[in-house]
């Protein structure tokens, strides 16, 4: 048995890196997920905020009122919002743009919470 396993790692390294004194090549992550949509900041309806992962009325209301005086600049303005703190800004950074219409499904979030 032990002949075995000792075989089979010598095949292992003669083929790769460490064979030839490098160190072992990473393999690339996996590439992230996109969103199923988008919602944009400034132009979203209350209903349209809620459908982002973890924001309900009261947040919503919030994000609206906030951009009625502030429209947004870029979208980690949206820390400026009270309640908004980098770990719920984080999370809903893939779902946030400036341009373009709100494309994200309500079901869209709920299925990767």
């Amino acid at each position: 048995m032990k002949a075995v396993v000792g075989g089979a790692l010598g095949l292992l390294l003669l083929g790769g890196n460490l064979a030839r004194g490098q160190a072992p090549v990473p393999k690339p992550a996996p590439a992230a997920t996109s969103p199923e949509g988008v919602v944009n900041l400034n132009e979203a309806s209350p209903d349209e905020l809620e459908r982002l992962p973890g924001i309900g009325p009261a947040k919503a209301k919030l994000i609206f009122d906030h951009r009625k005086g502030h429209p947004f600049r870029r979208v980690d303005d949206l820390t400026k919002v009270k309640g908004i703190g980098r770990k719920t800004f984080a999370k809903l950074r893939p779902y946030l743009t400036l341009q373009g219409a709100t494309t994200l499904a309500s079901e869209a979030v709920a299925k990767k919470k």
